[in-house]
């Protein structure tokens, strides 16, 4: 997405990797490794929220091995949403020119991190999409990918965002995008969360790009999609949708 102005972008600055987790102590080593592999640079912030599996304390024994590892420990599982909101709010208080948002699970692979980066040096937010040319899904059933892509396709027409993979959860903010989104009064969760903040960065103008990625189920552990994930979703989505048309009919009606 563009508005058609030319704007000149900073530098980055340091990059905060965020990765949230419950219950995945045999992929948050591997990921970890991986994400430092890949941007050497970047910081890498565990958001754990007190899994019973150990993640957490997995996390902890790479913060002592790796000055650019942390942990947030939270207090028990409070949603996807919660987790990047507080690992947002930890990375600017910290003064992290970028923050990245990333699965625990390989899905999103680090590897094509860069590429983003390289993408964000001239854009607001950059969204790691499996819907554009050249992105892909690895190992998922038909079913599936026909929910994410049905999610997408109805986000987009409802809430009319020019952004093909909507509800995508790999993906890179400038500290400044963040703080114009109004975070605070982000209240959804999962897929919804996903599409709130896109919503919100397009209603704002910030310039969005799309990068293709190759999306890889998970080998390890499981999923935390849910049906109650997908129905907060959907409900919230059509009242944003509805709700939107109103007021633009009744601002239509007033002018």
């Amino acid at each position: 997405m563009n508005d058609g102005t030319q704007r000149q972008y900073g530098p980055l600055g340091t990059v905060l990797v965020i990765i949230p987790t419950y219950n995945e102590a045999e992929n948050i080593k591997p990921i970890v490794a991986r994400v430092r592999s890949a941007v050497p640079d970047a910081h890498v912030l565990v958001a754990d929220d007190n899994s019973p599996d150990g993640t957490g304390k997995l996390a902890d024994e790479l913060v002592a091995e790796d000055d650019h590892v942390h942990v947030l420990h939270r207090k028990g599982k409070e949603g996807l949403g919660a987790a990047y909101l507080a690992g947002f709010h930890w990375g600017i208080d910290r003064g992290y020119g970028v923050l990245v948002e990333m699965d625990a699970d390989g899905s999103h692979q680090p590897e094509e991190l860069p590429r983003l980066l390289t993408a964000l040096k001239g854009a607001d937010l950059v969204l790691g999409s499996r819907w554009v040319p050249g992105g892909r899904v690895v190992n998922w059933p038909r079913s599936r990918e026909a929910i994410s892509r049905g999610g997408s396709l109805y986000s987009r027409v409802l809430l009319d965002v020019p952004i093909r993979d909507v509800t995508g959860g790999f993906r890179a903010f400038r500290k400044e995008t963040l703080e114009g989104l109004g975070m605070d009064a982000v209240a959804s969760q999962g897929y919804c969360f996903q599409v709130d903040l896109a919503w919100r960065a397009v209603k704002a103008g910030f310039h969005i790009v799309e990068v293709p990625i190759t999306f890889v189920e998970r080998e390890h552990g499981d999923s935390k999609m849910s049906r109650d994930i997908l129905v907060e979703a959907l409900w919230r989505v059509t009242a944003w949708g509805v709700g939107s048309r109103v007021n633009r009919i009744l601002g239509h009606k007033r002018s």
